[in-house]
């Protein structure tokens, strides 16, 4: 497998970012705005994620999304180990995530490559969705926060 970023003139997977977040205006703001990386096997995309500066020294890793059919094989810990590489790779000092309080694997994902815990953005996911998402049998309602110095 190979973890590249997109081409000039490659559209990013739409549809695989749209896994991770269900908001088609959110998904397209943070691709205009940011850096796509995807992972390719038998030249097709299977994972796919987004760096985006946010602040001086600090980026954001703000989706992480792996086909459903490729899914259990550590493709999402090989995309967020590359993106903690190149984050540092581009001279970030912090990287941030965030996921919902609902997201049991990917908490456990983030803590595991390194990432702690710094927060949580109450109603975050009620304020920025229009419909309701669930996930794990429970109302995705606050986002959690985590970061890591680089």
């Amino acid at each position: 497998m190979e973890i590249r970023a997109l081409h000039t003139g490659e559209q990013a997977p739409t549809e695989l970012l749209l896994l991770a977040d269900p908001s088609p205006k959110l998904v397209e703001d943070y691709v205009a705005r940011g850096q796509c990386f995807v992972a390719e096997a038998d030249q097709q995309v299977v994972g796919v994620y987004v760096l985006l500066p946010t602040r001086p020294e600090t980026a954001e890793l703000v989706n992480i999304a792996v086909d459903e059919e490729f899914q259990g094989q550590g493709i999402g810990k090989q995309l967020v180990n590359h993106a903690i590489q190149e984050a540092k790779r581009l001279g970030f000092k912090t990287l941030e995530i965030g996921t919902g309080n609902s997201s049991i694997g990917q908490l456990a994902l983030y803590q595991k490559c390194g990432f702690r815990i710094t927060g949580i953005d109450k109603d975050f996911f009620i304020r920025h969705y229009s419909e309701e998402i669930y996930e794990n049998g429970m109302q995705v309602v606050d986002m959690i926060r985590l970061s890591q110095d680089l």
